[in-house]
């Protein structure tokens, strides 16, 4: 019996990461990092204010190109006139005017770099929703393994409270029989309530991630697939972090932002000194004027003229050299920003390769002490059972399992999140590198 009351319970810490890993069986309705992500795609608000935002650029891009474009416009007035004529007499007249006038730029500096602003607005405003796309794929994935996490966390606690239980009644029953002291009931007592509190705040830490998942997605019913096991976490390719700072300063959005900006502000230039330049412009009228009245000869009168129209500014009070010298100090802060932008991702680029590589080198640790932990536990047993070893000895090996069990699946989770965030960091995280992440997925909550 004593043997019994030993090993059930180290088999099942034996078997913790099989039983953690493959999750809680029996949910119907079990959803992949990948279908989680569509579903808060089609409900996440941030995201999709962002994508509105970059369809109204769109048109607004659009607007600015109407003005390279000719014009036309339709006017209709009608005139009631009275003539008071000499000796007492009067005489009413009536006028019906209508008219079309067309206008068509042929040479307009300011209208062109406006045009050109707007084109390069757009391709910011496409930036800002790739932006808000990997952000959302962020927020996703970590409200994902959060969920799973807290998951391993509870069953972990469940676990450890039940070891602790049991290595509790195995000291209150050798104190009953004289072979231990009522210090090792209490230390069992001790461990064995704050193993009760560790599970209900496990417990309450996953109610917690379940919501904060759930509001992301719009879904109530979501529970997230586990790792499939044993879990091989993909390497980061390229192995160079230069190679991740080179891409980044050419696709990361940030730096896009930042470029055209910079582009605009020379933009900006332009217009301004377009101000002293002349404009250009084709025009064309066509009018028809009905009138009838006692004074005149009732009839329809009809005008028709085509021509060109120059309006050059002479003088405009030095508001014109004012503000170009204005644009140029806004353009040297746009190449300023320009750079410190390409510093920043640089800089979070090899922040977050490093810490991708620590973090699978912290795996690689804690896989190893977690074996170590499970000998440990073993010849403390043991120890505990020929006499050569205490309770505490024994709640503290199982101590140091638990805690080193859950800092490993942790530690696996954090992992693959952080290789989402260095793609994100160099710019390059697009909804596709969501596929490698859910194939390290179990097919279903039960495999």
């Amino acid at each position: 019996m004593t043997r019994k009351r030993f090993h059930s319970p180290m088999a099942r810490l034996l078997l913790s990461p099989v039983v953690l890993l493959l999750g809680l069986a029996g949910q119907a309705h079990a959803q992949g990092l990948t279908a989680l992500y569509e579903m808060a795609r089609a409900y996440d608000a941030t995201y999709l204010a962002a994508r509105a935002q970059a369809d109204a650029a769109e048109y607004k891009a659009a607007q600015a190109q109407a003005l390279g474009l000719p014009t036309l416009s339709a006017n209709v007035k009608g005139v009631a006139t009275q003539i008071d004529l000499p000796r007492g007499a009067s005489g009413d007249n009536n006028a019906l005017q209508t008219g079309l006038n067309g206008r068509m730029p042929l040479f307009n500096k300011a209208n062109q770099a406006t045009m050109e602003q707007a084109e390069r607005s757009l391709v910011a405003a496409k930036a800002e929703l790739e932006s808000a796309e990997q952000d959302l794929i962020i927020r996703v994935a970590q409200a994902y393994f959060d969920v799973l996490a807290a998951k391993d966390n509870l069953q972990l606690a469940k676990t450890n409270k039940t070891y602790i239980l049991e290595q509790l009644a195995s000291a209150k029953r050798n104190f009953e029989v004289g072979t231990a002291t009522i210090t090792d009931t209490r230390e069992a007592q001790s461990r064995a309530d704050l193993a009760a509190a560790q599970e209900i705040a496990a417990d309450n830490d996953l109610i917690n991630r379940r919501i904060a998942l759930a509001y992301l997605v719009g879904r109530r019913d979501v529970d997230p697939l586990p790792l499939i096991t044993p879990v091989v976490l993909p390497t980061i390719v390229p192995k160079n972090v230069e190679e991740w700072v080179t891409v980044a300063d050419t696709v990361h959005p940030q730096v896009i932002r930042s470029r055209v900006a910079l582009e605009v502000a020379k933009l900006e230039i332009q217009k301004a000194k377009a101000g002293e330049l002349p404009t250009i412009d084709a025009v064309a009228s066509l009018g028809a004027n009905y009138a009838t009245g006692d004074s005149i000869i009732p009839g329809t009168t009809r005008t028709g003229s085509i021509g060109v129209e120059l309006n050059w500014p002479l003088y405009t009070g030095g508001s014109v050299q004012n503000r170009i010298k204005e644009t140029v100090s806004l353009e040297q802060r746009s190449r300023e920003e320009f750079e410190n932008a390409r510093r920043t991702v640089a800089q979070n680029t090899r922040v977050a390769y490093f810490g991708v590589q620590s973090g699978e080198a912290l795996v690689k640790a804690l896989e190893a002490a977690e074996s170590s932990s499970r000998l440990s536990l073993e010849a403390t047993q043991l120890g505990y059972r020929v006499g050569v070893r205490v309770n505490i000895d024994v709640l503290n090996a199982q101590t140091q399992l638990f805690q080193t069990q859950r800092d490993l699946f942790k530690s696996r989770y954090d992992v693959l999140v952080n290789s989402l965030r260095l793609r994100q960091a160099s710019g390059q995280l697009t909804p596709n590198d969501l596929l490698a992440v859910n194939s390290l997925l179990a097919k279903s909550a039960s495999n």
